[in-house]
Parts: C-alpha cells; structure tokens; sequence
C-alpha cells in the first residue's frame, strides 16, 4: 500500500482516497468555499439591485407627481404667440404653433403618410405600449458600438408626449417623465388617436405644423391626397425640416426620401421596386408664398438664436416679446438697393465683347461699432427664392479687405503711414516653388509710403509686409478683431485667400472704428415673458483688443483708401475709412467702410463661384455702400476719428513732424535710415 504522509493540507503530494470516507477531501472542501463565496456575491448584488431598484422607484414616483394628466390631451388649447420687434416697436413676425396648422382625422390622411412615419419613426408602434425596450436595447447596442449618439430609441408616443408636456432639454428627468407620460398616453388613448395627434401636432418647417399644413405648404394638395414619393419626403423632413427642406435643399430633401422609401421596403411595407420608382418620380413643389417675416433674412437669423437658446416648442408656445435692434426703414432701403444693383448688373455690359457683369447675389450687412447693434441684414436678392444667408452662412474670399490686419501688423512692429516701401516685381522662393506675387494693375510704383500702398491695395507691398512681420503675427491680429474661420501662415494671406464670413469681417472693422475695442455683435435687445418681466437683456461686454494709438494710423491711412484710393466710388463729404476687396479670379467683390457711428459691408458675387466679369470691390460694391450710407447717416451727426495720437498736438505740427518724434528711427528725412528700411524689403 503505497501513500504520502503530509504535515498540512497545502503540503504537495497524492493521498489516497479513503475508502472507508474517514480522510480530509480537499475537492468537496475548495467546492464549498466557491458556493459560499458566489452566494454571498449573489446576496451582495441582489441587495445593491434591490437598493437601486428603491431608488429609481422613488426617483420615477417623484417625477410621476409632478407630471400633467394626460386627459388634458383631448382640451389642449393653443399657447400664446411669441412677436418679434424691430428698434422701433415693429412687428417683424409672430411665432405660433397654430398659426399654420389644419386638424385633419386619421381617415383623412394618405395611408403612406402612416406606414412611411411608422417605418422610420416607430417600427414597432402597434406593439409596443408607449416604450420600446427592444428599440431602447438596439439603440444603446449601437451607440456602443459606435462610442457616440447615433440611434434614439423615442417612440411616437413618446415624441408626443414630449411635444405636448416637456422641453426639448436632454435630462433623465425628461427621458423619464416622457417615458412615464407615454405609458399614460397609450393607457387613455388608442394607437390610431395616438397617431393622429402625433400627425397633427409635429413641426414640418415654415411655421408649417400638422401634416395639412404640410401638405398644402410643399405640394399645394390636401394630406390625403398625397402619393407615396410626396409622403416620403415629407417624412424625411422629421429629422431637421428647416434643414432638409426641399425648398432650401432639394438634393438633401431627395437623400432623406430615399432613406424613408429604403425603410418601408425593408420592412415590406412597400416593394423595393415601388421604393425605386417613387424615387426618381419627378416632384412638383407648390410655389412658395409670400413670406409672413417682415426683413426675413434678419427675422430669420433671430428666430435660429432664439431656437437655440429656448427650443423651438418654447418659441412657438410661450409668448415672448422679442426686441431686436433692426432698423427696419433703413433694412427696406437696403432690400431695395440690393435688387436695384442686381439688376444693374443684367443690364449693364462690360468690355469690347459686350458682357454681361454676370452676378446674381449681393448682400449689405450694417453695425454699430459701440454696441455691435446689428442695423441692417439684407442676406441675399430674393429670400422667396433663396433663404440662403449670405451675411452670416456663406464663407467667401475676402480679397484685400484682409489686408488692414496686415497693416496693423507692421504698425505693432514700428512701422508707421509715412514709411518708404518699394514696389518693385520680386520673386520668392517657398516649398512649393518660387513665388512671384503680381498688383492687380500689372505695373509697380516704385518707391512709396506705407499710406499710399494701401490706399492703392498694392499685392506686392501687402506680400513684403506680410512676410516681414510674420504670417503668424498676422494670424495673431485677425483672431482678435473675431476671425475665427481656418487661416494658413502663407505669404499670400494678406491677399485674403481663406473664406470668411460677412459677419466676422464687418464686425472686425467695427473693432477699428470703435478704437480698438470690441464688443459682442448681437440682433436682440431684450426679451420678456408674456407677463412683461424681463428675462433677457444684452450686456454692453467691451474689451480693449488693440492699441488706440495704432488703430488710430490704421483708420487714417484708410481714410485715404476713399479720399484718394481704389474706395472713391464711396466718397461721402464726411470722414470715411474703409477697403476695397477683389477676388482674382472676381469670384468675389467687397467694400466695408465706416464712420465712428456706424460699420457697413457690401458684398457681390455667386452662389455658385461663378466668375464675374471684371467687378472689382471699388466698382458696384463702393458704389451700393454710398448709396446705403447716405440714407444711413440722414440723422447722424458728422464725427472725426478720434486720433489719439493727434489729439494733443498742436495743430501747426504737421503729420511728419509728429511721426518723426514717436518713431526717431523711422525718420524719412535721414537717407541712410530710409535705405536700410527699403533693403528691409528687398
């Protein structure tokens, strides 16, 4: 008989079993440790789950007793209506839910109008009792998957409740309520109520609310006479209808369509060959109305900010007074001069060849530089036509209306008006080759000052400054006065390469005629409830961002730029500083200008990039400025630029005299200095 005598049970070794059952079984031991251990894990969970469990009970109970009854579902009655006003107590637009809206009963609405929301909102509305929990499982298993939000589990119930009851803020209190609410909507209501309601009550775009109103908006036909391609897209919409509006874009429109056909024929509420035929049926949208906005580019930009500050259903429903700082007179005069140009630019033919200017769009955008009080947003010809804004949407070349921040640049840097610069051709070479920048005239005046190149928007002499100072420092300026848009250390920046916003570039301008301090832009002045208390007021917020002093010689050299440069066609019998800018392909043609009160931005072009032929921002761009500007400044009084530099000065003292003593070194009248400042750019 063979064993191992061991000291302890963790000694090494093989022990016979006992047959008779009286010896030490370390298996049947170490099984029982595991039981014990996984029961008492077992409990631990079970006891924190129960915990949780009373927790999110009185979590959900807290919640449920401040939520409505939804028996109030059946005597909604409509909210009050949200006005906007201009600066003058005009009503620019009212903003209500029911407004534009048509109750219509299910029978009355097309079948593909119910399968094609049923498809893509909630596949599994008949069966599900207000939540999906297969719906919300899939969901989380993709977001997973994906590591972002990418699929929402809301049923149909569930958007209702939330349109009816709830704010749009994503909370769990809100997901929970909603939840909690949907269980009491399916419990009082059937499924085709349910439906209804939710067809009635949902947002389809332009103040468009329930599928009449949507209907008879886009296709000018009532909701049950919809086809199936109409029905899909008006479907499509749900997700953004302001975004996937056939009549701001059709081609997104179109993407959404075949999204929701895809989905009714996955789920075998259609054919794919039905899906594929709807799709490429042609569509006739109604003709769009007149627009009820008063000033609609500006009304329209208002109504996005307050959409993002309130939510859309907060807008529509709760009555605000909203003041905004239009000056609605000087806004019609705008509109009025924007289709006049176009016009103009039909008519008017250039060259030996006779062309046509061929430009489609021009936008005129007005601001006070003190308050950053947006006066005048005239974002386009034809809002009808097009909603596109161009004042605050579209990204477009500059041109040389970027070169100020150059300037600006040089000045940080010692330079001053009256320092000599040559324009002479120079070539440099760079990574990608040699680079011989060229004036848009083609030929070089020689010897200048600094004041007289940027009155005559030299390429060559904004390209030498540029890379004197560094791109970088350039870059550094811009951000400050507001540009915010993607801007390169190239030596051609001050050429204005990068596209820029309207907005960005008439309110960095602004900062130069408010001194060098900035303020936020704004549109909206105050905004009270429907009982009249104030719950929002603009805060004057300014900050000094540039030297007064160097501000002051920017703004007096583009002075000239009107007095005696590429800006005459601006010239008003006041003072003026402002820039020319000009594309090189003339895809783009700008002026901005301003006097201390007031900063205005002129813009030509097309959406497109379409070529223009020869417009040059000193041409239609100087001119429709004028012409704005003189009705603008009627009723405000003429002001110099306060020229700190030159405040103090006595008035026998002649700019060079005062130059030579802030800035010794720059002394134009010593030869040497002045040579060695000329070498600095060769």
């Amino acid at each position: 008989m063979n064993f191992l005598i061991f000291r302890s049970r963790r000694a090494i070794g093989k022990v016979p079993r006992s047959k008779g059952g009286s010896g030490y079984d370390y298996k049947k031991t170490r099984t029982g440790r595991r039981i014990r251990f996984f029961s008492t894990l077992l409990g631990m969970v079970f006891l924190l789950g129960l915990i949780a469990a009373l927790a999110l009970s009185f979590y959900v109970f807290s919640v449920a007793k401040t939520l409505p009854n939804v028996d109030i579902i059946s005597s909604y009655v409509p909210s009050e209506t949200t006005k906007i006003y201009s600066d003058k107590n005009i009503v620019l637009a009212e903003l209500h839910q029911e407004e534009n809206r048509i109750l219509m009963p299910l029978e009355e609405i097309s079948p593909f109008i119910k399968e094609a929301v049923i498809a893509t909102e909630d596949t599994d509305f008949y069966k599900h009792h207000g939540i999906n929990f297969k719906g919300i499982a899939r969901a989380m298993l993709k977001n997973a998957m994906a590591m972002s939000f990418v699929e929402g589990a809301s049923t149909l119930t569930q958007q209702l409740a939330r349109n009816l009851f709830l704010h749009q803020q994503k909370k769990l209190s809100r997901k929970v309520a909603e939840a909690i609410l949907a269980v009491e909507i399916e419990r009082h209501y059937t499924k085709a109520d349910i439906l209804e309601m939710y067809l009635n009550q949902v947002y389809w775009g332009h103040n468009a609310y329930g599928i009449e109103s949507a209907s008879q908006l886009y296709f000018g036909k009532h909701a049950k006479e919809l086809n199936l391609a109409e029905s899909a897209m008006l479907i499509g919409l749900l997700k953004g209808p302001e975004l996937f509006s056939p009549f701001r874009n059709y081609a997104l429109s179109k993407q959404r369509q075949k999204t929701v056909l895809n989905r009714m024929a996955k789920i075998n509420f259609i054919s794919q060959a039905q899906a594929d035929a709807a799709y490429v049926q042609d569509l006739k949208l109604a003709a769009r109305r007149d627009f009820r906005y008063r000033a609609p580019y500006f009304t329209s930009y208002i109504v996005s900010q307050l959409n993002q500050r309130f939510g859309e259903d907060a807008v529509l429903t709760s009555g605000m007074r909203v003041y905004t700082t239009l000056d609605y007179e000087l806004q019609l005069h705008a509109e009025q001069l924007v289709r006049e140009y176009v016009e103009k630019g039909k008519k008017i033919r250039y060259g030996d060849k006779n062309l046509p200017l061929n430009f489609e769009q021009a936008a005129i955008l007005s601001i006070e530089p003190a308050t950053g009080y947006i006066k005048v947003m005239q974002g386009g010809t034809d809002f009808r036509q097009n909603e596109f804004n161009r004042c605050v949407q579209a990204k477009r070349q500059p041109g040389s209306t970027f070169k100020p921040f150059v300037y600006l640049a040089a000045l940080e840097k010692g330079f001053s008006p009256n320092s000599i610069v040559l324009d002479a051709p120079v070539t440099f070479a760079t990574s990608q080759g040699p680079y011989s920048p060229t004036n848009y005239t083609k030929s070089y005046l020689g010897e200048i000052t600094l004041k007289k190149a940027l009155e005559q928007s030299v390429n060559v002499i904004a390209i030498k400054l540029n890379r004197t100072v560094g791109p970088e420092n350039v870059i550094r300026i811009a951000r400050k006065f507001g540009i915010t848009a993607p801007l390169y250390p190239f030596l051609s920046l001050p050429l204005g390469a990068h596209e820029v916003s309207m907005m960005e570039m008439v309110a960095a301008y602004g900062i130069l005629a408010n001194g060098g301090r900035r303020v936020d832009i704004t549109g909206i002045s105050k905004i009270e409830d429907r009982d009249g208390n104030v719950i929002y007021k603009h805060a004057l917020n300014e900050r000094r961002v540039e030297n007064p002093e160097l501000v002051a010689q920017l703004v007096d050299m583009m002075t000239g730029v009107v007095r005696n440069g590429t800006g005459k066609n601006a010239y008003l019998p006041r003072p003026i500083a402002g820039k020319t800018g000009t594309t090189s392909d003339y895809k783009d043609a700008w002026f901005i200008g301003f006097v201390p009160q007031l900063v205005t931005g002129t813009w030509l072009g097309n959406d497109n990039n379409t070529q223009m032929n020869n417009m040059t921002g000193g041409w239609m761009p100087a001119m429709m400025w004028r012409d704005f500007m003189k009705e603008a400044l009627k009723s405000i009084p003429v002001l110099d630029f306060p020229y700190s530099t030159r405040s103090s000065r006595r008035s026998t003292e002649s700019d060079a005299e005062i130059e030579k003593e802030s800035n010794p070194e720059l002394d134009n009248t010593a030869p040497a200095q002045q040579k060695q400042i000329l070498n600095f750019f060769e």
